[in-house]
């Protein structure tokens, strides 16, 4: 069965049943794993903007934010539904294993992008709300629709969706963006390269199979490996940034070069990695201290910024 046959046979259905779809197959369908991380940046988005927010207000933000990446991954799930079906990774999702009907998961993802858009948009400004549609459109369309299946450079610019989400925190507090929101932006939007290539690369097959251009498909291992060293010394250099721009202070800058300095030797480790290599534990390694590495640095940055607050909040005491 190709990927089109297959896609052909998920929407085959019709409108006319229900799935019988517990409410964990729903929650599955809005990536939490990639919802926590969306809201553990958005969240310092919104501490580290100058000015205040109502905690009531501060809350609404986060929620809506969570349920407008939420939305967006329901729509990449109801789209990707024909090759999600195919790859080893991801064939237990809900709509390719037929818990969920795709026009269920579609209806979902549709429902959800307009309620968190117009429910941030009224509770909190619209300049946010804008920011957040934007971000839901870039994934599910932008990056989902077209890039993924068409350039080996899908993750390098679709990765502007998962970095949006700090500016939209900022938003929310300033009504607008600023140098340090933007910092915030790039250091996930070039960490994201990097990140997901270590992925791609013990996952080759899987991609492959689908016909879905990733680079180590289409450039090579060799290539790969090359422009992820390029990628995580540009990362590790932007994290520090933050230091510079008043955001944060010299621990922080401290902190950001260490951890940046693990993420570059662990590129170099998978650069060092034979072509072909089966076990690919190089690659395995650096995906997972990717993970460790952003949430430690946006950690850090909130750190730094609860610190910096300690020596006025002794001064009022006293």
């Amino acid at each position: 069965m190709t990927v089109m046959d297959n896609h052909d046979a998920l929407g085959s259905d019709g409108g006319s049943r229900l799935s019988e779809a517990s409410a964990r197959d729903f929650f599955e369908l809005l990536k939490p794993r990639v919802m926590s991380l969306v809201v553990f940046t958005a969240f310092a988005g919104l501490i580290l903007a100058p000015g205040h927010i109502n905690p009531v207000l501060g809350v609404i933000s986060i929620l809506c934010i969570a349920v407008g990446a939420g939305a967006s991954g329901a729509l990449n799930m109801w789209y990707d539904a024909d090759i999600d079906a195919i790859m080893t990774r991801t064939a237990k999702r809900p709509i390719p294993a037929g818990r969920i009907l795709p026009q269920e998961a579609l209806a979902f993802g549709l429902t959800l992008s307009v309620f968190s858009v117009v429910i941030l948009g009224l509770a909190v400004n619209w300049f946010s709300a804008g920011l957040l549609a934007f971000t839901i459109f870039f994934y599910a369309v932008v990056y989902t629709m077209w890039l993924k299946r068409s350039t080996p450079q899908n993750i390098v610019i679709g990765g502007a969706s998962g970095a949006f989400p700090p500016m939209i925190g900022w938003a929310c507090v300033t009504g607008g963006v600023s140098l340090d929101s933007i910092l915030l932006f790039l250091i996930i939007f070039l960490w994201t390269p990097a990140h997901f290539w270590a992925l791609a690369l013990f996952k080759m097959r899987d991609y492959g199979s689908v016909g879905v251009p990733m680079m180590p498909n289409v450039a090579g291992e060799a290539s790969t490996k090359n422009q992820m060293i390029v990628y995580a010394v540009l990362t590790a250099v932007i994290a520090v940034a933050p230091t510079f721009t008043g955001l944060a202070g010299l621990g922080y800058g401290i902190f950001a070069a260490v951890l940046g300095a693990i993420f570059i030797i662990c590129s170099i480790a998978v650069r060092r990695m034979p072509d072909g290599d089966e076990k690919m534990m190089p690659a395995k390694k650096m995906f997972a201290y990717s993970i460790i590495y952003l949430f430690a640095i946006f950690s850090g940055l909130l750190a730094d910024r609860l610190l910096a607050g300690v020596p006025h909040l002794l001064g009022g005491l006293l």
